[in-house]
């Protein structure tokens, strides 16, 4: 099936996007947005600029797709009504721009700007549905080799699993849209968080401490909002340390804390097993009420529950790359908890199932995620992904695959996902079952 682009359109998207970005300048840092380059914000320049040079790293990038989906009967209505077969067909388009910046303003001194624009319509033209995440807009200065100081908003990604990163403590509430499943493209299209963070390194560790505000209460769905309620709706800090202890092996700890709740601990760690295999720890732990009882505004039932993923890497030639991963989620629904709510009021159900999604975190209390990437496979310039979830409790499972042909300025790309289970399972319960999506990704 052909994509259909309406110039209008593209006019209409560009100038929203241009009057958020001068919106955003002139209101100040409040209205910044972040996603972090946390690697690249943080890493010490292997070379000083010239005094007085202003340097500017400006990407652009422009992306349209066309989805076409089985549709689960019930759909339209209650979450907990809905099954997975024999509901037709639809079809959606999807127009998206983004700008990426990183300017050197003077020696020391840099601005991280990124902002995503997307417009979704569903066969009417006059039917659109607008969305911006102002995703990073920091200044990050470094007054001297061994320290960073960074104020805006940061999307401070933490955690080295794949699939399900219990570390990444400031992911909630932070996607405004979801256009890819794929996990890292959910952690880069995210909301940042407003925040102070610090950085100091020396030889083999560094030590980092970030304070994150409360700025508003609530999200909002407002097309152009900054949306600081769902980054800084309660004041929160997060300390991290990381020393090497060895030839191939430097643990990360984490300290996080809210003025909601007790402080939890985290981990993040790594180990080399021969040439080609990577294993891999993520946990955190503390004081949690579970995620029913926050679903449910219940009172809180606060125990030790502990979160956990751990897997492993192996590389094997022609570039091709397999991990498996275990994932955990103490604060989650059991087996019979799971039954229970799956088969009991629909309302509540569904209400679980959103504020799940919302703070990005399983459903159920275990799962298994196995991803495989391929670069060039058998081609030049054509990759292929994919990754399987499957839900432990229910057995329901998440499929997905991609192919990717990069041009010198241009990818080209198909998609392909079905969500299988049983009625009312994590992935049976779906909106959509197979689904088709071509994507066109322009750079320049």
């Amino acid at each position: 099936m052909a994509l259909r682009l309406h110039p209008p359109l593209v006019a209409h998207l560009a100038a929203g996007t241009l009057a958020v970005w001068l919106t955003a300048a002139a209101t100040g840092a409040d209205t910044h947005g972040g996603d972090d380059d946390d690697a690249a914000a943080l890493a010490l320049p292997s070379t000083a600029p010239t005094a007085g040079a202003t340097m500017s790293s400006l990407n652009l990038i422009g992306e349209a797709a066309y989805t076409e989906a089985a549709i689960h009967p019930g759909s339209e209505g209650n979450p907990g009504t809905q099954g997975n077969s024999g509901g037709g067909y639809g079809d959606a388009q999807r127009v998206s721009l983004e700008i990426r910046d990183d300017v050197t303003l003077r020696p020391g001194l840099r601005f991280v700007f990124g902002d995503r624009l997307d417009t979704d319509f569903s066969g009417r033209w006059d039917s659109i549905d607008k969305i911006n995440t102002l995703k990073q807009a920091f200044l990050t200065w470094q007054p001297q080799n061994d320290l960073l100081l960074d104020t805006g908003r940061i999307n401070a990604r933490q955690g080295v699993a794949f699939g399900y990163n219990p570390t990444d403590f400031l992911r909630a509430d932070a996607l405004r849209t979801v256009d890819s499943l794929d996990p890292d493209s959910l952690r880069d299209e995210r909301l940042g968080t407003v925040m102070l963070r610090g950085q100091t390194l020396w030889d083999g560790g560094s030590l980092t401490a970030a304070y994150a505000p409360k700025l508003a209460r609530a999200p909002t769905d407002a097309a152009f909002n900054p949306d600081f309620g769902a980054t800084n709706s309660a004041g929160r800090w997060l300390l991290s340390a990381t020393e090497r202890l060895g030839a191939n092996w430097s643990p990360q700890w984490l300290l996080f804390g809210t003025d909601r709740g007790m402080p939890q601990v985290g981990l993040d760690t790594t180990a080399l097993l021969g040439d080609a295999t990577v294993v891999y720890v993520e946990a955190s732990g503390g004081d949690l009420p579970s995620l029913y009882t926050q679903a449910e505004n219940l009172a809180a039932d606060p125990a030790l529950r502990v979160r956990a993923a751990t897997g492993l890497t192996v590389t094997l030639p022609k570039k091709l790359a397999l991990t498996v991963e275990y994932e955990y989620d103490g604060a989650a629904l059991n087996a019979r908890g799971w039954n229970a709510l799956r088969s009991g009021d629909p309302e509540r159900y569904g209400l679980y199932r959103q504020y799940v999604a919302d703070q990005q975190e399983l459903p159920t209390r275990q799962a298994v995620f196995a991803y495989a990437s391929w670069q060039d496979i058998g081609i030049r310039h054509l990759d292929w992904s994919a990754f399987l979830r499957l839900d432990l409790i229910d057995r329901s499972r998440l499929p997905w695959t991609e192919l990717r042909y990069h041009f010198s300025h241009t990818d080209l790309a198909l998609r392909w996902q079905d969500d299988i289970g049983a009625l009312t399972s994590d992935y049976g319960a779906a909106p959509t079952g197979r689904t088709w999506q071509f994507l066109a990704d322009d750079y320049w």
